[in-house]
């Protein structure tokens, strides 16, 4: 006979922006149970973390069992590898430039998904369940959710963390804007003969970005966007040949380079939802937002989206699922999703256009932030986290206004 559990918030999805909101969930005194199906197989890239998102696994004890795996990002360099005309000149951001030890950390998300799975089994509020769902049933006060055994899950409140063809979005009426790029992501390790002394490189090409990022030890990861054609002839290379391209693209800056053994190819494509929570169903991770992995805002972009979604459900603890509580939500990721997701749409088609004023607006752009630092940190800032660059420049504005007055009246007294 099939079970059916009555739980505060049904997280479906079982990746690491699910796992990780049934945590931060759970962790804020909600019952939680989270279903999905396991990964079909082992994913072999990288994931670069924030500083934020780092602060966010610290306080859900997920953070202990990473560090020793994950290599910091100090410094971040955009070059123009092009061969066109109008080139950018190259641009550098240190941490250091606006009092950071370092931007984030990246690690493999083999080693960032088992720290994450170890932790959620000892979460005594959380029920993890191996099945997909694959059905809803929406009334006013709950949603019922079925899985594929059968088993029932009566909540207030799903979180669809269910993927880019999110079941849930499809029931929660939530209307999808989809596209896609003539592009593919290549994705390897290698290992290389110097240091990379903790900074990553992403080389601006007329294909997409190529993107090489530290790895403990003299290893890295890359992320190489390329024409679909092109990343099925670099995943059939034997292992010298592939090393020579790498190196050859890079312009041998890491010297002698040497391949691993896992190589994979994803399509390119981007999503945008109409609103991000409807009819007692919230949106995150890919199910909320999808573009080209420009940036290093991917799975950040899904854990700020766990983050407000508790800041919404804790103004309404009765009732998680409410219009109330989803449209505080809405408001409160929109601006950062558009705006994020309009930034990377907008600099990867710039990479390819070969419009002439479309080249000079870029090289422009990338000239301001290499000879402006008050730019440059602003732009550091609202990657790490929005609202954090234009909250430092009106902190900074409101100590040298604080300044100026007391140095005024220290002046006008006998």
């Amino acid at each position: 006979m099939a079970e059916t559990f009555v739980t505060d918030i049904f997280v479906a999805g079982n990746g690491p922006a699910g796992k990780i909101a049934a945590l931060a969930i759970a962790d804020a005194g909600f019952s939680v149970v989270i279903a999905g199906p396991e990964q079909s197989k082992p994913d072999h890239r990288t994931t670069a973390l924030m500083l934020p998102s780092i602060r966010l696994l610290e306080s859900l004890g997920v953070w202990a069992n990473l560090k020793d795996k994950a290599a910091p990002l100090r410094v971040m360099r955009i070059v123009d590898g092009t061969s066109r005309l109008v080139r950018s000149r190259p641009v550098t951001f240190r941490s250091t430039e606006i009092d950071e030890d370092a931007f984030g950390y990246n690690l493999p998300n083999i080693a960032l998904n088992e720290a994450i799975a170890d932790t959620l089994k000892n979460y005594k509020n959380v029920r993890q369940i191996i099945q997909p769902v694959v059905g809803y049933e929406i009334s006013e006060d709950s949603v019922s959710a079925t899985l594929a055994d059968n088993t029932r899950i009566k909540t207030r409140l799903v979180v669809a963390a269910d993927g880019r063809d999110s079941l849930a979005r499809e029931h929660s009426g939530i209307k999808n804007s989809t596209w896609s790029y003539p592009q593919s992501a290549f994705v390897t390790t290698f290992s290389h003969r110097f240091p990379h002394e903790d900074m990553s490189t992403e080389f601006h090409t007329e294909t997409g970005p190529f993107t090489q990022v530290p790895l403990p030890g003299n290893r890295s990861s890359l992320v190489w966007v390329v024409k679909p054609d092109h990343a099925d002839r670099l995943k059939t290379l034997d292992d010298a040949a592939l090393s020579h391209e790498i190196e050859e693209r890079m312009q041998s800056i890491l010297g002698r380079v040497a391949v691993g053994t896992e190589r994979q190819i994803y399509p390119l494509s981007g999503q945008y939802p109409l609103r991000f929570g409807q009819n007692r169903i919230a949106l995150v991770g890919e199910a909320a937002h999808v573009f080209p992995p420009i940036g290093a805002q991917g799975l950040n972009l899904g854990l700020r989206d766990v983050e407000d979604l508790c800041k919404a459900v804790m103004g309404n603890p009765v009732d998680p699922g409410s219009d109330q509580v989803l449209k505080r939500y809405d408001a409160a990721r929109r601006p950062d999703i558009l705006a994020r997701t309009g930034a990377v749409d907008a600099l990867n088609r710039t990479l390819l256009s070969s419009f002439l004023p479309t080249q000079m607006l870029r090289a422009t752009g990338l000239a301001m932030l290499d000879i402006a630092p008050p730019l440059r940190g602003l732009f550091m800032r609202e990657g790490m986290r929005p609202g954090s660059g234009i909250g430092a420049v009106l902190g900074s504005i409101r100590e040298k206004v604080r300044r100026k007055s007391t140095l005024g009246n220290e002046v006008q007294e006998p």
